[in-house]
């Protein structure tokens, strides 16, 4: 039988597109959707799905996030991440966090459906821009590279910083008081040997943790 499918989206051209093909491919016999991270948890609760496709950028909150809450309310569901965001971004940080893989959303219909069919049976997805990430991640003699001795929340306060977002903004999408956002930024700065925004805006830019085109950040 074809896997429900819960999926995780604020975009409803995407949702829709996303749900049309599965559905008329057959390859699912359900499919929810929710356009936040607090629609998809409270999905996971109320609906049976058997995976969740999951966005990592959401109005309320960072899709790893909701990954987190989403394995402690339902473990046993894969959870497969969707995104614009390049693997090298956040497929590590998915991994670690308990997602089945990372799908990123310029994959075609047949990679699609192939990851899907993968995690629904109980199998990770790993496609080769991943395991480049991977392989990145254990080289160098195990050394980390500072923005990855950073907490989920700290690595997400350090790339608003760098697109340029205030703390006020940041507060305000991640649903966090300005002072606490300030101390994110203040261990940021310590734990990466930076002194201001700027330098820590040029370490961005040089190890292209973000992508400037407003169009890849979805």
């Amino acid at each position: 039988m074809s896997p429900r499918i819960l999926l995780v989206d604020d975009h409803a051209v995407v949702r829709q597109g996303v749900r049309q093909l599965l559905l008329d491919r057959g390859i699912a016999s359900e499919v929810t959707e929710a356009q936040t991270g607090a629609e998809g948890l409270a999905a996971v609760a109320q609906h049976a799905c058997d995976v969740v496709l999951l966005d990592i950028s959401l109005p309320d909150m960072n899709g790893v996030e909701v990954l987190k809450r989403m394995k402690r309310k339902a473990p046993r569901i894969p959870v497969l991440m969707f995104s614009m965001y390049r693997e090298d971004q956040y497929a590590v940080r998915a991994l670690k966090a308990g997602a089945a893989g990372y799908l990123s959303k310029t994959v075609d219909a047949a990679g699609m459906i192939a990851a899907i069919q993968q995690v629904a049976g109980g199998r990770k997805y790993v496609s080769p821009a991943m395991a480049e990430a991977l392989a990145d991640y254990v080289s160098v003699d195990g050394e980390q590279l500072p923005h990855e001795k950073l907490s989920d929340r700290e690595y997400q306060t350090l790339c608003m910083l760098a697109s340029g977002q205030r703390l006020t903004d940041i507060a305000r999408t991640l649903s966090l008081s300005v002072k606490t956002v300030s101390v994110y930024r203040t261990r940021v700065l310590e734990k990466m040997k930076l002194s201001n925004n700027a330098e820590l805006t040029f370490y961005v830019m040089s190890n292209r943790l973000i992508d400037l085109n407003p169009a890849m950040t979805a």
